[in-house]
């Protein structure tokens, strides 16, 4: 193959609207849908993954028959070209994105990063809701009246918004009226946002509408009881402090008029970013919103993914405001709930810093986004021989004082000072990333993975369960 064909397979490669296939198939007509559905790409035939040349004996018939099945079966137009160069001879199909959904025999398919989905079920109906152009909770649901609006948490909402200053003025007006000044109605009826934001009884007309609040152990096997907090925004942010307080955490919660971090088991704006952010970016379309707290740690998932082009690493700092449910979004803005600027998870990194906490995991995972907050070292996983550490056990609290005290402090030999930062760092998170080691202590990924090693061999660090999953674990050095 020559060098101009190796080096532009080489470029191709490295962008991620890519697909190679050997040869043609009508199955590969899913890909072409993906493609148009999302963000566009090419697929290109008469190449490997590898970037090896195949020769395509049927190229000709190809260049006619591959056009026609796509507008015949899919709608769309799509740039076929056949590349030719002295050594390589390979077919390039360009898709652009499509700004209306597209079938293929009546089923959907989406190009997410390097794989084909078919959309089914609650994925499909937030696809096609977006591909009109409106999004879930501007829909009008039928058969809700005004009746069916709780006032009191409609006036509640109200009083919370007078400190910000952010509502317009609605001295005298109906409750319907604000809810036309809050554009939650459309002509005389009631959209979704309006009821998941003030309904008197969501769940009547949207299922899934609550918060499941469990403590466990150790582990999710270990479910020691449950409660379910079931109703509208403004009542589920009201009765979730109230349940933390009563039956979950040690500490009592206040989410009302914080504005420092308190001395509590976790930091309140965080606790309150987490809720917030759950149910303003909720997929209400799907399952409910799951709250779990553990002996040295406390999660929060919801279903419902990132934004298209939005890391989860990117959350840690500033990045554009994106809402599922825009008009909650503004809704809670308004009451002063939220700002617009995208600083909700910033603000739950911040106040962990603040409160001398590891820092929080936030990730995609299960079709929604989970987010782990963690106590404080002396209930975080250290190897003593007894398993996890906990509050009471003073006597566990002191050797794990003894060990890393031990380990930061260079007394253990041959420990040198890039070590000794990489295992305050574990015991800080150990969940951290080698990437976040390496920022940290201001050393290359490569220098990082040596230490590491170093560590290993030494016995005084060892990695739990799978690399994405797992943490790092600070073992005791043998006498």
């Amino acid at each position: 193959m020559g060098y101009f064909c190796q080096r532009l397979i080489y470029r191709m490669s490295e962008n991620q609207n890519i697909e190679y296939k050997l040869s043609w198939h009508d199955e590969y007509l899913k890909w072409i849908c993906g493609f148009a559905n999302a963000q566009g790409g090419t697929l290109f035939i008469g190449i490997d993954d590898n970037g090896g040349y195949h020769h395509l004996e049927n190229a000709a018939k190809l260049m006619e028959d591959i056009p026609n099945k796509i507008r015949n079966y899919l709608g769309i137009i799509a740039e076929v070209v056949l590349n030719e160069t002295k050594q390589c001879q390979f077919i390039s199909i360009h898709v652009n994105s499509s700004s209306v959904a597209v079938s293929l025999r009546g089923r959907y398919y989406f190009r997410s990063g390097s794989t084909k989905l078919e959309l089914t079920g609650v994925e499909l109906n937030s696809f096609l809701l977006k591909k009109t152009g409106v999004t879930w909770d501007a829909l009008i649901q039928e058969n809700a009246t005004l009746s069916d609006i709780d006032e009191d948490c409609l006036a509640q909402f109200l009083r919370d918004s007078e400190e910000k200053g952010r509502m317009p003025d609605t001295k005298g007006l109906t409750p319907f009226q604000i809810l036309e000044k809050l554009g939650l109605t459309v002509g005389p009826k009631l959209t979704k946002a309006a009821i998941i934001l003030f309904g008197r009884n969501p769940h009547k007309f949207i299922p899934n509408t609550e918060l499941k609040i469990g403590r466990f152990g150790t582990d999710s096997t270990d479910l020691k009881f449950q409660e379910t907090v079931e109703g509208n925004v403004i009542h589920i942010l009201k009765e979730a402090q109230i349940q933390l307080n009563h039956k979950f955490l040690v500490r009592p919660i206040q989410f009302v008029g914080m504005h420092r971090i308190e001395k509590h088991e976790y930091p309140v704006e965080a606790l309150r970013e987490m809720l917030l952010n759950a149910l303003v970016h909720k997929n209400y379309l799907g399952a409910h919103i799951q709250l779990r707290v553990y002996d040295d740690r406390l999660s929060l998932w919801n279903e419902g993914v990132l934004p298209r082009g939005l890391e989860a690493e990117q959350l840690k700092r500033e990045h554009s405001s994106r809402p599922r449910n825009p008009l909650i979004a503004k809704a809670c803005f308004l009451a002063g709930y939220i700002d617009i600027w995208g600083r909700g998870t910033l603000k739950i990194y911040n106040s962990c810093k603040e409160a001398g906490l590891p820092e929080p995991h936030i990730a995609e995972t299960e079709g929604g986004v989970k987010v782990v907050l963690y106590k404080h070292l002396e209930t975080q996983y250290y190897a003593t021989g007894k398993g996890p550490l906990k509050l009471s056990d003073p006597a566990s609290h002191a050797a794990t004082n003894g060990l890393v005290d031990g380990l930061v402090q260079g007394l253990v030999d041959g420990l040198v000072e890039s070590q000794q930062k990489l295992l305050k760092l574990v015991v800080d998170n150990p969940q951290i990333s080698k990437r976040r080691m390496a920022e940290i202590i201001g050393i290359s990924t490569t220098a990082i993975d040596k230490n590491i090693e170093q560590l290993k061999r030494k016995k005084l660090l060892e990695r739990v369960g799978s690399p994405k999953a797992g943490i790092w674990k600070v073992r005791k050095p043998k006498k």
